[in-house]
């Protein structure tokens, strides 16, 4: 049983490197739906320059949008079963357990439209917001993430939040 335990534990704390680019501990600064919602609104009033990433505001917006809604539409290449139930699902109980996700911040959707860094920032806002609104009134199935697999939509929002707030550690300043 002990031998059990040990390998779970060893698998829970090397999972996320398995993710491709895993870095530092960072601070969720979103616990809540609403919360993530009006710091999005308040990019409106201030464009805040992106720190330690080559990807430009708009860029970032966009990436967040598409998670968004690849979880009500499903993701274009979903890693393979095997590592949703093994290192995805292991990576995805890491990141809840200790409350913030960290990730390859330059790292885009597997199979995701380009992120356009000519694009206006009003309407790259608008985008995440309306995706944002849009998981909040949905009532369909979600569909698996491409690398945690299935997920409750509890989880789904708590992944959402912790993606958020991992890309906004880049806003600061």
């Amino acid at each position: 049983m002990k031998r059990r335990q040990l390998l779970k534990t060893g698998a829970l704390l090397t999972a996320p490197a398995l993710l491709t680019g895993c870095q530092g501990d960072l601070v969720a600064p979103f616990t809540k739906w609403t919360e993530a919602q009006k710091a999005v609104l308040e990019l409106r009033f201030r464009e805040p320059r992106p720190q330690g990433t080559s990807w430009a505001l708009t860029q970032i917006l966009q990436h967040l949008a598409q998670s968004i809604e690849y979880s009500m539409s499903g993701f274009p290449e979903p890693k393979s079963r095997f590592f949703q139930v093994t290192a995805g699902n292991t990576a995805f109980a890491f990141f809840d357990a200790r409350g913030k996700m960290s990730h390859s911040l330059e790292d885009p959707i597997p199979g995701a439209p380009a992120l356009d860094a000519n694009h206006s920032v009003k309407g790259s806002i608008q985008r995440l917001l309306d995706a944002m609104n849009a998981f909040a009134a949905f009532k369909g199935e979600l569909k698996p993430h491409f690398a945690y697999g299935p997920l409750t939509r509890e989880q789904y929002e708590r992944a959402h939040l912790m993606h958020l707030a991992n890309h906004w550690q880049q806003l600061k300043g």
